[in-house]
């Protein structure tokens, strides 16, 4: 047994509507799901729309190990240590994706003394949302291949007569492929429709994971059911043979994919450790999307709590800058301080330790101290302080404390930070829970009522392509970005479709402020390269592929174009 699940079994959890009331919630407002969960419904949001929010936290990170820095745990840990002060308190986090957490981290969200109790009922099925996004995404998939099949039967004037458009789909061009809530090699390419003329037209397609499911970034991202239903209408599942769009809508499958959606859009409410609530809702992964928890469920928690702490994914290079950009423009709210985690281990790695392997022990470098190589890496949370500031918000740097870390390390450290105009202090949440963030909690409470300048980085109106080259210079620290002939071709089109005002969602490696993943520290001057753009219509945003990105997981594959041969009855003569 883990030592993290061993301390999640020790704990009796409270009654989840205890819970939900010491949040103010009526028994009336939620959807139980047993003793220890339950889905908070949306009016409670609207039932309280007078309330003033309370502070918006944002905990974000360095670039990570392989292994992750604590993110999850500090944000838990902080909510822990602000209730131990006496502070009312409330998380909000995505629900992970079920094929990588037990494949990668082993199934906990944080871990130690500051973890989301049960831990069985957080990583498994939970309320069954990945299950209703799977179900409504691989819908609109099945939609669309039956549409391709009987379209073959009518004329354009047949489909009239019904009351119909002919959508003309372009078999090459569809970009809706299925997903799955496992990470499972052997469908990420397939061929489909083979058998006879009732089974469809064949063409190469594939299996993502869920939590890469552009419906997931909707979810993610919509104010409510009526916006969720919009947004799935804009989705862009295909382009027709003259090269347009084709949407959800114009399927006419939107409708009956939100109605899968209808219990899903309720955010999903559970514990820490020490019983406060944690809200988990949506699981957008950070690299393809926009890697934060709901918006939904940060505007119910902040009018219940004093202070709300969310999560983005990975570093401030991208879920902060996404949370910034991107769900910050869409909710309309403002952080009040960012909690940016780091670590001697990661800051080792950054000043050119040796590679981290999960599952491997620590090379020795990380295990002893070495403040030679500690200090070449503090280059990298120096450049994270930097990017935090960027947007004008306080920043709050907490160290997730090793036992191996020495007194010396640590200093240096808190003194880096300082210099670069941030708070620092240690977080033990891990070993002593909420009595372990206490100083951290104090911390976020000064940063959070400090004078707060927020900024997005870069106004909507200008062209995709200068907000590209902004986060690149900006964020990323590169000279220059390089285009290729697919991307340039890419972005002309989109902007030709009206998409050229949405916000910038860059797909790059998370390992690295730069596109490759093996540059650690803070790389300056280098060219970003850029493979593809592409466009989340439904969620609201566009997303450029830095690099070699061939094998991220989830990163749906460029439409393949497929010469099908058909006889007289439609059947397959054979694949080309």
């Amino acid at each position: 047994m883990s030592r993290d699940l061993e301390i999640a079994r020790s704990v009796t959890p409270r009654r989840i509507v205890d819970v939900a009331g010491d949040l103010g919630l009526r028994p009336d407002e939620l959807i139980l799901y047993g003793e220890t969960k339950a889905k908070v419904r949306l009016d409670a949001f609207s039932a309280r729309g007078a309330r003033p929010n309370g502070k918006y936290i944002d905990v974000t990170a360095i670039t990570p190990t392989p292994l992750g820095e604590g993110k999850t745990t500090t944000t838990l840990g902080l909510v822990e240590g602000l209730g131990a002060k006496g502070t009312s308190a409330v998380a909000c986090i995505r629900q992970p994706s079920l094929g990588p957490t037990f494949g990668i981290k082993g199934g906990a969200a944080g871990g130690g003394r500051a973890q989301v109790i049960p831990m069985e009922d957080f990583n498994l099925h939970l309320t069954g949302d990945f299950h209703a996004v799977t179900a409504a995404h691989n819908l609109i998939a099945a939609a669309l291949d039956a549409r391709m099949m009987h379209e073959r039967d009518f004329s354009d004037a047949g489909w009239a007569a019904r009351g119909l458009e002919k959508l003309h789909v372009d078999p090459g061009a569809i970009t809706w492929r299925r997903v799955t809530d496992t990470c499972d090699r052997a469908l990420r390419h397939v061929v489909v429709g083979l058998g006879g003329r009732g089974d469809g037209i064949p063409r190469e397609t594939g299996f993502e994971i869920t939590a890469a499911s552009e419906l997931m970034a909707c979810l993610a991202l919509a104010d409510d059911m009526p916006d969720l239903r919009r947004r799935i209408g804009r989705i862009v599942v295909a382009f027709d043979v003259d090269g347009k769009p084709v949407t959800a809508e114009s399927l006419g499958v939107a409708g009956a994919a939100a109605a899968l959606l209808k219990d899903a859009v309720h955010p999903t409410l559970l514990q820490t450790l020490e019983g406060q609530g944690v809200f988990v809702h949506a699981g957008p992964f950070a690299n393809i999307a926009h890697g934060n928890s709901s918006i939904i469920a940060d505007r119910i928690a902040l009018k219940l709590a004093d202070v709300v702490v969310t999560e983005s994914g990975f570093g401030a290079d991208i879920g902060m800058e996404k949370f910034c950009d991107i769900k910050c423009r869409a909710s309309g709210l403002v952080p009040d301080a960012v909690v940016l985690v780091a670590t001697v281990r990661a800051l080792k790695m950054h000043g050119g330790g040796p590679r981290v392997t999960p599952g491997r022990p620590l090379p020795e470098p990380y295990t002893r101290e070495d403040l030679e190589l500690l200090e070449a890496g503090l280059a990298n949370l120096r450049r994270h302080i930097g990017i935090a500031r960027t947007f004008g918000v306080p920043v709050v740097v907490a160290v997730n404390r090793f036992p191996q870390d020495t007194g010396r390390e640590l200093d240096s450290v808190e003194r880096a930070a300082r210099q670069s105009g941030a708070s620092a202090v240690m977080s033990e949440a891990w070993a002593r829970g909420g009595h372990g963030a206490i100083e951290l909690a104090d911390a976020v409470l000064e940063a959070a009522s400090a004078q707060n300048e927020f900024r997005c980085l870069y106004p909507l109106d200008v062209p995709l392509r200068a907000k590209i080259e902004t986060i690149a210079r900006e964020i990323y620290g590169a000279g220059a970005v390089a285009f290729s002939e697919t991307a340039d071709r890419d972005l002309e089109r989109w902007e030709a479709l009206g998409f050229g005002r949405l916000p910038i969602c860059m797909a790059k490696t998370h390992l690295s402020l730069s596109h490759d993943p093996d540059v650690k520290g803070a790389p300056s001057g280098f060219t970003l390269p850029i493979r593809e753009v592409r466009v989340s219509a439904g969620a609201g945003f566009v997303y450029p592929l830095c690099g070699d990105m061939q094998t991220m997981p989830g990163l749906p594959a460029r439409p393949v174009f497929m010469d099908i041969d058909l006889n007289e009855a439609g059947e397959p003569l054979g694949l080309s």
